[in-house]
């Protein structure tokens, strides 16, 4: 993490909190106490930004500087809303395509997955605002840029995005080697959502379960599972490739 990517300092942080900027996580020494802390968490109040407390020794190493038991990673880009962002899909006279990212932490997977969307054409990237990665100089640099053009959209959690996105008329898919169908043999018509989920724990239980369907790739090897980049790639263009024909 690079020290232009960070805010230190609960002053400095609190204003940038209350300028609107994107903060992906704020660090908090462990035991912080004072009335500027007070004030900090009276701002964070509401907000959807993940705290941290941690041993005053883990922000030592990420800087030098006086951080006062504060540190808040920034984000490379500005975050959008599925809500806005569907209705403009469909005001466009398009289907939406949306792909959902349930528990992947890995940043350069992330940035591969982007990578991927941007190519096919999604319209945007869903990712929780907790337990999951963010947008930062890594994953931008392995999505060859694709994240400073493709809309990445933060929610509250993957469970209500699914909600919505069920709501506004698209019908969502959840890769998981749970799913009885192949992923070629369902039919990927009008507005579409693809959730994936992280390597070792796959698509949660609780958001398989609200999800229209679900689809599986099919492995003849040894090993457990794809990488969720390459599984991604390969759903993604499937949707891709049944439009092309419906073209």
């Amino acid at each position: 993490m690079k020290e232009n990517e960070m805010v230190f300092g609960i002053r400095a942080v609190i204003e940038a909190i209350q300028a609107d900027k994107e903060v992906d996580k704020i660090l908090v020494k462990r035991d912080l106490q004072g009335d500027l802390s007070k004030e900090l968490f009276e701002v964070l109040k509401g907000r959807e930004i993940p705290v941290q407390r941690v041993p005053a020794e883990r922000l030592d190493r990420l800087t030098r500087k006086n951080h006062q038991g504060v540190i808040a990673f920034m984000s490379a880009v500005t975050y959008q809303s599925l809500e806005d962002i569907v209705p403009f899909v469909y005001e466009q006279g398009k289907d939406p395509f949306i792909v959902l990212l349930d528990g992947v932490t890995d940043v350069r997977n992330f940035g591969a997955i982007a990578r991927t969307c941007e190519c096919a054409g999604v319209d945007a990237i869903v990712i929780p605002a907790k337990g999951s990665v963010s947008v930062n100089a890594d994953a931008i640099k392995t999505s060859a840029g694709a994240l400073h053009v493709l809309p990445v959209c933060k929610e509250r959690s993957i469970n209500q995005a699914i909600r919505f996105l069920r709501q506004s008329g698209v019908k969502v898919f959840a890769a998981s080697e749970k799913a009885v169908e192949n992923y070629t043999a369902v039919r990927y018509e009008g507005p579409v959502a693809i959730v994936m989920g992280a390597e070792d724990t796959g698509v949660s239980p609780e958001n398989l379960r609200i999800c229209d369907n679900m689809v599986k790739i099919p492995q003849f090897g040894t090993i457990g599972s794809l990488n969720v980049s390459v599984a991604a790639s390969i759903v993604v263009y499937e949707v891709v490739r049944q439009r092309m024909n419906e073209q």
